[in-house]
């Protein structure tokens, strides 16, 4: 087997065996050596074994499911971050429950999304930017890399004034935004550190957060009381009475808040790592039996995840809030809030006591908290496989945090912790600018037999993921251009009209590849795809007349 060194991975150029010409393509990606083999192993953030336990001939084992146990939880902190607490408020403030059936569709389609980032680390050994840094031009890559990166800073800046919101609701306004930030950068650095004790360790800490936001916000929706028929039928119900462009502009804005590019990219890392460290020298990526079994262990977690994940959501929408005695922060009328999660956690306190703002403020500070640890996660795999960096721990740490450091802080410092709504409306469009840079990417790679051999996306799955990234993306940029029009402005109607074709065109780009990868032939002019793995090539050309 080559060296990681050599690549792994077949010449880009055509090249002669046994006197045939082989093709320039995709390259095929070989299963990596088991981690006492390599020289020089990848780094990850996990070093403690975990011991997988043998179960027979039963199809399902409990004990085998805990041992795969890990990333689908650290994934799912991302569906309940900041920004997606403001999203819940505002749809509970919009919509009341009309709006739920939105909110577990594009949790049922992110579930979808996560099994192909998962089954990509799973089979290949590699994550999504490893996969991309290894399989794309350099100009593609490094630009591709570049706004999976904004995607990031823009997730990081929320989660950290997330935080910083929630020490000031805590403190009663005496830690101001600013200090906040820093106290939430500082201890994020010290958590980060944790999986040094063990990984069981650090699943147990991030499971303590989750079970937080779970009481936390359990608690207020015991409080508030909504009505449990009218939530059922708008969590069953696809339909929303008497709703017009506001609510639309919301529903669009729920699917943007839940489904986040750099989640693709984190989770594929994440199952990449713990799964290196599930195997064992006699079992290797080469056993297909056991990939298969790690795939489905992988899914069911990610999908118990999710579930929980979802119905935490769901308590933080059911929170609709009309009028206040507050009124420097709300209107003296019986009109619809602009609800963010500082109006939240004040309305709460008036309506239900102290108590339940602190209880809220705590919910928020869990919240904020896990998704910046995962964010940090999430910036350090990107850069280092886009890049290939190999890199110091503390080093990569400090690099990944320093980028979002300098946009919060200015954040921080010149926005008021009263009006940050337009800030996370901004934030948003960003991030959802961004999905195609993950969607197109995994979709294209986990339909090449070249890289996934036999776990290929079957002709199903080829179609409905493709009809699913065409329908993410386009709900998505109509959020942008819904937002982009409410500007006001000529010249940013210009400069939106400039980024626009760059952006088009570079989006063009990547679904040229994919829809090739996805056998449509009649576009293979040029592209680096071929649904044919290149071992297999000679063998085929062997049984030709």
């Amino acid at each position: 087997m080559k060296s990681e060194q050599e690549g792994d991975y077949l010449e880009e150029d055509a090249s002669q065996e046994n006197g045939i010409i082989q093709p320039t393509q995709y390259s095929s990606i070989s299963p990596p050596a088991s981690p006492v083999e390599q020289d020089e192993p990848f780094s990850t953030y996990f070093e403690e074994k975990v011991h997988i336990p043998e179960n027979g001939n039963q199809v399902f084992s409990f004990r085998k499911l805990w041992a795969f146990t890990g990333p689908g939880f650290l994934m799912s902190i991302a569906y309940l971050d900041p920004g997606n607490i403001e999203s819940d408020l505002q749809s509970g403030a919009k919509a009341g429950f009309k709006l739920l059936w939105v909110l577990l569709v594009a949790t049922i389609i992110g579930l979808l999304l996560q099994r192909l980032a998962a089954r990509l680390g799973v089979v290949t050994g590699m994550h999504l930017a490893e996969v991309c840094n290894r399989q794309y031009p350099t100009v593609p890559r490094i630009i591709l890399w570049l706004m999976v990166e904004l995607a990031i800073i823009g997730s990081d800046m929320q989660e950290v004034i997330g935080c910083a919101i929630a020490l000031n609701l805590l403190s009663v306004g005496r830690i101001p935004l600013w200090a906040g930030v820093l106290i939430t950068i500082t201890d994020t650095f010290v958590f980060l550190f944790l999986d040094k004790y063990g990984l069981r360790k650090l699943e147990a800490f991030f499971g303590f957060l989750i079970t937080v936001m779970a009481v936390s916000f359990g608690y207020e929706y015991v409080l508030v009381k909504p009505d449990q028929g009218e939530l059922l039928k708008g969590m069953f119900v696809p339909y929303c009475a008497d709703c017009g462009p506001v609510q639309l502009e919301q529903a669009v804005g729920i699917v943007g808040a839940v489904i986040m590019p750099h989640n693709i990219y984190l989770h594929s890392a994440l199952v990449k790592s713990i799964y290196s460290l599930l195997l064992v020298p006699e079992v290797d990526r080469k056993n297909k039996k056991e990939v298969k079994e790690a795939n489905k262990y992988f899914f069911i977690e990610s999908s118990i995840a999710l579930f929980v994940s979802f119905l935490i959501n769901v308590f933080r929408s059911s929170f609709a809030f009309f009028g206040s005695p507050h009124t420097d922060l709300f209107p003296l009328n019986n009109g619809t809030l602009e609800v963010d999660i500082y109006k939240g956690g004040v309305v709460l306190g008036c309506f239900f006591g102290p108590a339940a703002l602190y209880i809220w403020a705590i919910g928020i500070l869990a919240a904020g908290q896990s998704s910046t640890m995962t964010g940090t996660y999430s910036g350090q795999f990107v850069m280092e496989g886009f890049l290939n960096l190999r890199w110091s721990r503390f080093a990569r740490v400090l690099l990944t945090r320093s980028i979002a450091i300098t946009p919060t802080l200015l954040v921080a410092i010149f926005q008021d912790v009263q009006h940050l709504t337009g800030m996370n409306d901004f934030l948003n469009v960003l991030q959802s600018m961004q999905l195609p840079f993950a969607l197109i990417p995994i979709l294209t790679f986990t339909s090449l037999t070249s890289i996934m051999n036999d776990f290929a996306n079957g002709l199903v799955w080829k179609i409905s993921g493709g009809i699913v990234i065409l329908v993410v993306c386009a709900i998505n940029m109509y959020f942008v251009v819904v937002y982009v029009t409410a500007l006001n402005s000529i010249p940013l109607y210009v400069l939106a009209a400039f980024l626009s074709v760059a952006y088009l065109c570079f989006v063009g780009y990547l679904a040229w590849h994919c829809l090739v990868a996805l056998g449509v032939s009649c576009l293979d002019f040029g592209s680096r795809v071929r649904n044919t793995p290149a071992m297999l090539v000679e063998e085929q050309s062997e049984c030709d007349p």
